[in-house]
């Protein structure tokens, strides 16, 4: 199994990753790769460290995690989410395609929006012996192999068609800059905006507003945290606010930072 080669979106206090923080990601297998995105598993060893805290930009996207002491299902959540790293461990999650999770469970998305659930209440009791077994596996590709089999004994017999689309249509979303509405996104697919908005609060557990939206801010962040500059008015006004000062609210209510800030705090560097 080997690494994606794919750039980690959304993570804040974006410092250089060394020898005791690693996140590292990898792609699915064969039909998999149809309703994962990606898997994602965080190594550290912090021993006689300093406590590290990783935060997040919250994506449209649903999360099976192992985590110390946990195995759970993360719905989206609305803000910036964090997970404080101390001492050693590791985290493995495997992050479903916005509009995959749906087909799997046959379970409204919106009713996992906002929510953190056990593992076992969504998947059944048989979830708490592959939980047992991941913990146990010595490395990336065993967990990963583990979780592939658990998946596949959830497809779905027929393809859900409707799935592959609200998947189409969130990853136009995130790639073309000029859908900046609901109604360019639904006219783009020759939807009605309510016939969108059904579809994704089943499917992806948000609305498609919230989704344009987050996908835009996302991508202001990354640009910040490479260095370069975001024109906060022009966005502003293909998001529809009345002006970027609005704008930049939103951007510090989801980060928790303004963009000077965050752009200082990504500038120092991670646990040495």
């Amino acid at each position: 199994m080997e690494a994606s080669t794919k750039k980690p979106s959304g993570l804040l206090h974006v410092h250089k990753m060394n020898d005791h923080f690693t996140l590292t990601l990898y792609s699915a297998s064969g039909e998999l790769d149809d309703y994962v995105e990606h898997y994602w598993i965080v190594n550290w060893d912090l021993r006689g460290r300093e406590p590290y805290l990783s935060e997040n930009l919250p994506h449209p996207s649903v999360h099976l995690v192992v985590e110390p002491g946990v195995c759970r299902v993360v719905g989206i959540v609305k803000e910036k989410f964090s997970f404080e790293l101390s001492g050693r461990g590791f985290v493995f999650g495997v992050k479903f395609r916005p509009g995959a999770f749906y087909p799997l469970t046959g379970v409204p998305v919106r009713s996992f929006t906002g929510r953190s659930i056990a593992a076992v209440e969504v998947f059944g009791p048989e979830t708490a012996e592959w939980e047992a077994a991941v913990r146990a596996a010595e490395s990336d590709s065993a967990r990963i192999a583990l979780a592939e089999r658990f998946l596949r004994g959830r497809l779905p017999r027929e393809r859900d068609e409707t799935a592959g689309l609200v998947r189409t249509i969130v990853d136009v979303v995130a790639a073309d800059r000029t859908i900046a509405t609901v109604d360019a996104a639904a006219q783009r697919f020759r939807l009605s905006t309510r016939m969108l908005q059904r579809m994704f609060g089943k499917y992806v557990g948000i609305s498609p507003k919230w989704v344009i939206g987050r996908y835009r801010l996302l991508e202001a962040a990354d640009r910040l945290a490479e260095g370069q500059s975001v024109d906060w008015a022009q966005l502003a006004a293909r998001l529809g606010y009345y002006d970027q000062s609005h704008l930049i609210k939103d951007f510090k209510s989801i980060v928790g930072l303004s963009p000077e800030e965050y752009i200082r705090k990504n500038t120092k560097t991670g646990p040495g």
